[in-house]
């Protein structure tokens, strides 16, 4: 698969405060493409490649593991992370496959490790927060699988912004393509009246980047890497082509002068207050 000429080289940040570098543009797997995708983003540079058990019921881990298979990438060359939480598809009974217990961190990660064919994940995330389990437990399970070298770091909108769904729901987007229960949740906000309100904002934008001549996707993007604080911009993409796209947003940052992005805040409407010192 050929990189189209002229891409912008990767950047490569800081994660947090930590020592590991990872590319400022990530490649998540909601939803698996059976690797092309993957090859794509790997070709331009991405080292940072995000996966979760819910994702497509475990596909997504599993599509990842073929891929540095098949394409004979090397370990050492990549920062592979999961999350950990809905766990109900990979046990007969789900009681326990559930949520952020010790049990369920500790086999959740051994069950993605199985299903990516790795030893070790470079991190891992608790998907969302867990109020029956005490705070204590989670850490500490946390903790016992950093020890144990299961993985090295844990820390505790969609494509709505692309303009792609600025006239309903495409067939091959996230939220057209995919019969995943996970996705499904989503399906059911498509066209009340907060989504149509994100929609006619989105719409406002496209002036803004038709004449910077970039895409919105691009604008979108470009708008979130400029912000130095972010480590890395976890992307999606069903085709190698909006891996390319997504790369585009790099020369993108530039453009984006103060007077530019003061437009951006009127049309989003959402600046905070410039606080005034009281003393």
């Amino acid at each position: 698969m050929s990189v189209p000429e002229g891409l912008p080289p990767m950047e490569y940040r800081f994660l947090g405060r930590s020592g590991l570098k990872v590319s400022a543009l990530s490649l998540g797997g909601w939803l698996t493409y059976g690797g092309h995708v993957e090859e794509a983003a790997y070709d331009i540079g991405v080292n940072f490649f995000d996966c979760a058990e819910t994702y497509s019921a475990g596909e997504s881990e599993r599509v990842m593991g073929r891929a540095i298979n098949k394409f004979g990438w090397k370990r050492n060359d990549l920062v592979i992370s999961t999350k950990i939480y809905w766990g109900s598809a990979f046990g007969d009974n789900p009681v326990n496959n559930v949520g952020l217990s010790r049990k369920h961190i500790v086999e959740g990660t051994n069950a993605a490790l199985e299903r990516l064919g790795l030893s070790y994940v470079d991190l891992i995330y608790a998907h969302r927060a867990d109020r029956d389990t005490p705070m204590e437990e989670t850490v500490r399970a946390f903790n016992h699988i950093i020890e144990t070298g299961l993985t090295t770091f844990s820390p505790l909108k969609l494509g709505i912004l692309t303009g792609k769904y600025n006239d309903g729901v495409p067939k091959d987007s996230r939220l057209g393509a995919s019969t995943d229960k996970f996705v499904e949740g989503f399906n059911k906000n498509v066209g009340d009246e907060k989504w149509q309100k994100e929609i006619e904002i989105v719409k406002n934008l496209k002036p803004i980047a038709d004449k910077l001549e970039v895409t919105q996707a691009a604008l979108a993007l470009a708008w979130v890497l400029r912000n130095k604080n972010v480590s890395s911009a976890i992307t999606g993409a069903s085709r190698p082509e909006q891996v390319y796209e997504s790369a585009k947003a790099f020369a993108v940052v530039k453009k984006l002068t103060p007077e530019i992005l003061d437009e951006i805040d009127v049309v989003l409407g959402n600046k905070p207050p410039v606080l005034v010192r009281r003393y």
